[in-house]
């Protein structure tokens, strides 16, 4: 198991034992977080601190929080540079409910009529969303694209200036693009970037496992019934892909505090 912890930490250099012992119960070597740690330690093993980000001082809610899957879209740009000098500029599409990455659209320049024609293709797969949210980039508020989504019925939901925060979920998936793919890859023209980008994207939402939904991937938490899909799972949840599955980590109480019982979670 430490050697094979080693191959997949390896492989996902940006992963931790968390994460890592997902991959590991897919394999076959299911353990509890414990454990995991343990090996992890013994293998000499450690994931690189990121700089910590200054945190908001209370929480505040979002507007239009989507309570299911196609309800809520959350876009925005990702910029990064080719060995060669060219420019790249990522339109990133998301879902914020089922946290998959709809799409990731590469190109050096990219203005209103691309963003729309990105939209219209994932409207025509998928069916128009609620809500789009994005921040006020010039992009975003433009004439065309605005009247493009009043002519689909789509309802926008545009960020206050200075509060990323509330367009939290791209964030997050710009900020895990950023770190996994674009910071570990070297791309030696626009081209090879498409590719390599567009690979990413299915692994995130068909490999990579996803904290915030039981360690489930996003594809697979969109497969799971309807009825088990209206909450997010929490980590304590986690699930491992691939039958059969273990049954949720139970953490003992702390003392002072009062267990919570739970009832079971439906696969």
């Amino acid at each position: 198991m430490i050697a094979r912890m080693k191959e997949l930490s390896a492989q996902y250099p940006r992963c931790g034992y968390r994460r890592i012992r997902i991959y590991l119960g897919r394999d076959g070597h299911r353990m509890g977080v414990g454990r995991a740690y343990r090996l992890w330690r013994a293998a000499g093993l450690q994931l690189a601190r990121r700089r910590p980000r200054k945190r908001v001082a209370r929480p505040r809610p979002r507007p239009q929080v989507p309570r299911g899957p196609n309800q809520v879209w959350s876009y925005d740009f990702v910029f990064d540079h080719c060995a060669n000098g060219q420019q790249l500029k990522c339109l990133t599409v998301t879902d914020e409910f089922t946290k998959e990455g709809l799409a990731i659209e590469v190109d050096g320049r990219m203005r209103s009529p691309r963003v729309i024609d990105v939209l219209s293709r994932l409207v025509s797969a998928r069916g128009a969303p609620a809500f789009l949210r994005s921040d006020n980039g010039p992009e975003f508020v433009s004439k065309a694209l605005l009247s493009w989504i009043a002519a689909q019925g789509i309802g926008t939901a545009l960020i206050e200036p200075g509060k990323p925060w509330q367009n939290g979920v791209a964030e997050s998936f710009n900020g895990k693009f950023r770190d996994e793919c674009l910071n570990l890859e070297w791309f030696r023209s626009r081209a090879e970037a498409k590719v390599i980008i567009e690979a990413w994207r299915r692994h995130y939402n068909e490999v990579r496992p996803h904290s915030s939904l039981g360690y489930l991937t996003p594809n697979e938490f969109v497969a799971r019934p309807q009825n088990a899909a209206t909450c997010h799972a929490t980590g304590q949840g986690a699930a491992v892909s691939g039958p059969p599955r273990p049954g949720p980590l139970h953490h003992p109480p702390r003392k002072g505090q009062i267990q919570q019982v739970r009832g079971p979670v439906s696969s």
